[in-house]
């Protein structure tokens, strides 16, 4: 049975580019020594220059400067290296850390601000959404105060893809001395992004999201701005973060960024909309199933659709679309074991039991397309019927 996969947000197949760099780095691994890229001998050098070469590569496609580069495991850890940075630093300022973010961040802005911020015995201000999922810029800068030590905010949410107003709300940080963390992991290589521009304190992001290797993210750290490491013990990454660099990984990196040439990336995007436009006029037309988030689908993120379907577990459309070789996802990232609502429903006051996300990426096809268009409303009846 020929298998549809339609979960790229969760992670996107390893594009050939990536998968070739890693295959080109580990066959030199066995004729030649790729070594600790923080050694000064021959191999060593070789390493450091791979290494710096993906930091070349991705600043230039971020729009930033190499040095504001570090590289990390993922955009888990840049997020929580952000906030742990920024609380430290307030701390060391005398200061009692407080943290602002809106009610739909992933989970990791949303458990790391929480975790850090009250073990200084500091606090969280979350600012709510709309039913749209989009939060109002008025009320996230109301929120703002003297003593904020970051202010979290989301290029697109990564459940059900509304943007969010970036650019104003850095602009407001930035006017007020509010140091910004901006979450791109799921508008990297999905939308034409110039990250220098944004002018933002912090941005992470991670590689597999959009076909790159998995364990590699990426942290981006104004220039000027100096923050406690999360990950202490070598003097890695500029001391900004130990740990002995994935060579392989980042040289896929690098190339997969390449890849994504503006002319690329445009024609991927531009297909994704396609894709996603198809699914909502074809799945819209079942009775009890309508689009999450932003009701114009310039509003948000190209590869991504989350539907609400009435009257099923979403659990079971899962495992049901599986069996009949459909991947897809239900709920928010990094919870598929967790039966718990949604929050990101649950802020933005839809039903936050009944979502199914679907989400395409390089090597979606019509095929695919066309498989959940047709087996997703065969599964639905499947289920209703059996709950009649």
């Amino acid at each position: 049975m020929a298998r549809h996969y339609l979960d790229h947000a969760s992670t996107s197949p390893l594009r050939p580019e990536a998968r070739a760099a890693m295959v080109d780095i580990l066959e030199r691994s066995t004729t030649t020594t790729i070594a600790d890229p923080s050694r000064i001998h021959a191999e060593g050098m070789v390493a450091r220059a791979i290494v710096e070469d993906a930091r070349e590569r991705t600043a230039s496609f971020l729009g930033v400067r190499p040095r504001e580069v570090v590289f990390t495991s993922g955009a888990t850890e840049s997020i929580a290296t952000a906030t742990w940075g920024a609380v430290r630093r307030a701390v060391d300022g005398g200061a009692t850390p407080h943290v602002v973010h809106s009610a739909v961040e992933h989970s990791t802005v949303r458990r790391s601000s929480a975790l850090f911020a009250t073990t200084a015995q500091g606090h969280v201000s979350v600012v709510g959404v709309d039913r749209s999922g989009r939060l109002d810029v008025d009320a996230f800068v109301e929120a703002l105060r003297p003593d904020t030590a970051l202010a979290h905010v989301q290029i697109g949410n990564h459940e059900v893809g509304t943007r969010q107003p970036v650019a104003e709300i850095v602009d407001a940080c930035r006017r007020r001395g509010v140091l910004v963390h901006v979450d791109a992991t799921h508008a990297v290589g999905r939308l034409p992004l110039d990250i220098g521009a944004l002018d933002a304190d912090l941005v992470s992001m991670g590689s597999h999201e959009f076909g790159g290797p998995s364990g590699v993210g990426v942290l981006v750290v104004r220039l000027g701005l100096r923050l406690e490491p999360l990950l202490t013990g070598g003097e890695q990454e500029r001391a900004r973060r130990a740990g002995t660099e994935d060579v392989p990984g980042l040289a896929a990196l690098g190339a997969t960024l390449d890849a994504l040439a503006p002319e690329r990336l445009d024609t991927e995007s531009a297909l994704s909309r396609r894709h996603c436009a198809e699914m909502e006029q074809r799945l819209t037309a079942i009775d009890g199933i309508s689009v999450l988030g932003a009701a114009d689908p310039r509003d948000r993120l190209p590869h991504l659709l989350c539907l609400s379907v009435d009257g099923v577990e979403p659990q079971g459309v899962v495992l049901g679309l599986d069996q009949r070789g459909i991947a897809v996802h239900s709920g928010s990232s990094c919870a598929s074991e967790d039966l718990e609502p949604s929050p990101v429903l649950e802020a933005m006051g839809v039903d936050a039991h009944r979502s199914l996300r679907l989400s395409v990426g390089w090597s979606t096809t019509p095929d695919d397309i066309d498989a959940v268009c047709r087996v997703l409303p065969e599964v639905v009846a499947g289920l209703r019927a059996l709950g009649a």
